[in-house]
């Protein structure tokens, strides 16, 4: 997972994602563990991933970046069509 799209997620979302990724790293570890791994390369790549979430969430913590702000873009207007007599 990129930072950037850490850096997209809610505090909320962000907390939900660490420990979705903690799930998924015991699952990985354990499947490694009963050699029905086939990939062991992914475990490193969710360590990471859980690491970037929390440095993160610290940041968040400490005021050194802000959570974002989303804007809904305003909704087009719809064309009005003229009554021809």
């Amino acid at each position: 997972m990129k930072a950037k799209e850490l850096y997209e997620l809610s505090s909320a979302e962000l907390v939900k994602k660490i420990e979705e990724l903690k799930i998924e790293l015991f699952n990985l570890r354990f499947k490694h563990a009963s050699s029905q791994l086939p990939n062991p390369q992914v475990i490193p790549e969710t360590k990471k991933d859980i690491a970037r979430a929390l440095t993160i969430l610290k940041q968040r913590e400490l005021g050194l970046s802000a959570e974002p702000v989303r804007v809904e873009e305003p909704k087009k207007a719809r064309k009005v069509k003229k009554e021809s007599k």
